[in-house]
């Protein structure tokens, strides 16, 4: 699910890581197979810099930005793992926010592809995003239900026949932020990434919103461009732009002062 190459599959739509301080504050079906492509302002305390081997500039970053970041890469860092019994519950809870009234048969189970993931074992798609692409479905689901429920069920607009699908775009999304943000670096390399560290360093879950945010903004782009599944990358694709416009506008000092926040719906 990134540049080197991967799979993804289509739904048709039937019916409807170093430490630091500790300054970090907190607030607040029927399936195809298809091909994968790849899957501001107020930055008073961050300073630019260039170095000589490199043509990319680098910022600074005050200690609580520094902590922010590294929690960040340690949640970026973990794999999941289908034999440790917390990934395994944050998994059934995935399910039960999503599908409330129906028992789950197995963390293995034909019932998984009801939610758009490849097969019927789930873990094997989050090779591309690790655990914490769970844990931003899981968010979603709790944070923003309306919308969740909204996507899952592909509930708004004229969709097209065959759909993206929900868990698996999911992924790609966490996928696309990690990559978009340059958060694997030891200091962000872009303006953009330099700005959403400001956003981290004053919302622990700031990651996690974004993420609610962009799904919900390619599902726009999605339906804007009255897309379907081949059309996926290119959907991916404006959706970055988008974000990335909306992350350096001059007015925005937190992410839910993004336009795109106000798609979203609890």
């Amino acid at each position: 699910m990134d540049d080197r190459g991967g799979s993804f599959v289509a739904v048709r739509r039937i019916s409807q890581g170093l430490e630091r301080g500790s300054t970090c504050h907190s607030t607040s079906a029927e399936v195809v197979a298809g091909s994968a492509a790849w899957l501001g302002r107020g930055l008073s305390c961050v300073c630019v810099q260039r170095r000589e081997n490199d043509g990319r500039p680098s910022f600074d970053l005050t200690p609580s930005q520094e902590e922010c970041l590294q929690r960040l890469q340690n949640r970026i860092d973990i794999a999941y793992d289908s034999s440790i019994p917390e990934h395994q519950e944050a998994l059934k809870a995935l399910w039960h926010a999503a599908f409330p009234e129906e028992e789950l048969r197995g963390l293995i189970s034909e019932q998984w592809k009801e939610m758009g993931w490849q097969g019927k074992d789930p873990s094997t798609d989050f090779r591309g995003g690790g655990l914490i692409s769970l844990e931003n479905l899981l968010f979603f689901a709790r944070n923003f239900p309306k919308s969740f429920k909204d996507l899952l069920w592909k509930q708004e607009g004229d969709r097209s026949v065959w759909e993206y699908p929900f868990a698996v775009a999911g992924v790609n999304i966490t996928f696309m932020l990690i990559q978009m943000l340059d958060l694997e670096a030891v200091k962000p390399r872009t303006l953009v990434g330099a700005t959403f560290l400001k956003f981290l360093s004053e919302n622990e879950s700031a990651f996690d919103l974004l993420y609610c945010i962009t799904f919900k903004l390619m599902d726009h782009q999605w339906l804007s461009m009255r897309a379907s599944y081949m059309d996926f990358n290119t959907v991916m694709k404006a959706t970055r732009r988008q974000l990335e416009r909306e992350l350096l506008l001059e007015d925005v000092t937190r992410l839910e002062d993004l336009p795109s926040y106000s798609l979203l719906k609890r």
